[in-house]
């Protein structure tokens, strides 16, 4: 692994900043938006369903990436990596984990969505507590087996934050990436766009699935605007939490 450096090569002092800057701004408003679903649920008893826990799940994994990216943020406006080897190797897991667990979140709630409104059955909390914990679980399965030897976690380009090193061409990281994106990326995909699909032709609306480094850590954002603040009842629910003197009259 290489070593930690002050200023990534290629790269000029003004885009190292620009990076930093950038992912501090995706970091701030991932974290703020996410924590207001999490308190949301925390707070509003009407939220506390089988079918939000899947969506709490998914604020919780997006939390985490945006923690990551903040990390990411930090280290760039450093213009250098100061956590050492080691913290790479932490850094590296705790952002996959967290990345894969929104991936499978999102397609639980697909899943739990098309159960919700093309079955007879509501989703109970049996589960919704195994998805969610069959989700973690698997995350931090396969974000662990870098660290063991199947894959690995190295530099970004930039130097300022650990991801897996997709520069390796070897049998050993490309046979890990083959496996790990049929599981975590297709097959997440496959239920996503099939649940939707199936909804679509149950209702008759139009449904549609949920949409390099920089682009990745806008993901947080973009799912808490389009599961969290896009449900009327979450909307209620942050509102209430914002608004406590309204929540006692009431």
């Amino acid at each position: 692994m290489a070593e930690s450096r002050t200023l990534p090569t290629g790269f000029g002092e003004l885009e190292v900043l620009a990076v930093g800057t950038v992912l501090l701004v995706e970091a701030l408003s991932g974290l703020c938006l996410n924590s207001l679903t999490i308190l949301s649920f925390c707070k509003t008893p009407e939220l506390r369903t089988p079918r939000h826990l899947l969506v709490l799940s998914l604020a919780l994994a997006d939390s985490g990436i945006s923690l990551n990216a903040f990390i990411a943020a930090t280290s760039s406006l450093l213009r250098r990596w100061p956590y050492g080897s080691e913290g790479c190797q932490a850094h590296g897991f705790q952002g996959f984990a967290t990345a894969l667990a929104s991936i499978c979140s999102s397609a639980a709630i697909a899943w739990g969505r098309y159960h919700h409104y093309c079955t007879r059955s509501r989703l109970d909390w049996n589960t919704a507590v195994s998805l969610v914990f069959f989700v973690w679980l698997s995350s931090a399965f396969w974000a662990a087996l870098p660290l063991l030897g199947w894959g690995h976690y190295d530099y970004e380009p930039l130097g300022t934050c650990c991801t897996l090193d997709y520069s390796r061409g070897d049998r050993n990281f490309t046979s890990f990436l083959f496996t790990m994106a049929f599981f975590n990326f297709l097959l997440p995909f496959f239920i996503t766009v099939i649940s939707y699909r199936l909804m679509e032709q149950k209702l008759g609306k139009t449904g549609r699935p949920p949409v390099p480094a920089l682009m990745a850590k806008t993901v947080p954002t973009v799912n808490a605007i389009n599961y969290a603040l896009g449900s009327e009842m979450v909307h209620r629910g942050i509102w209430q939490c914002l608004s406590p003197q309204k929540r006692e009259q009431d």
